[in-house]
């Protein structure tokens, strides 16, 4: 099964939670906190997920993963 990834980074009116892959974002909050609560949600209820947190100059602060994800990968 194909992890969704949900990246919470900058957008012109705060911070916006988009899917990979995705050409628009899910959510957009002024708020940071507000959108990494609606990435992690969202990756709950769509396990297995990853949630991936940027900071302002792109880089990533924080990564969560949900749900069952074996490493190595088989194959």
């Amino acid at each position: 099964m194909v992890r969704s990834i949900y990246d919470v980074s900058r957008h012109e009116l705060g911070w916006q939670v988009k899917k990979r892959g995705n050409l628009q974002a899910t959510s957009v909050h002024k708020v940071k906190d507000e959108a990494v609560q609606r990435a992690r949600a969202l990756a709950l209820a769509n396990q297995p997920s990853q949630v991936v947190v940027r900071r302002l100059n792109g880089t990533i602060e924080f990564e969560w993963t949900y749900g069952n994800d074996p490493y190595p990968p088989q194959g």
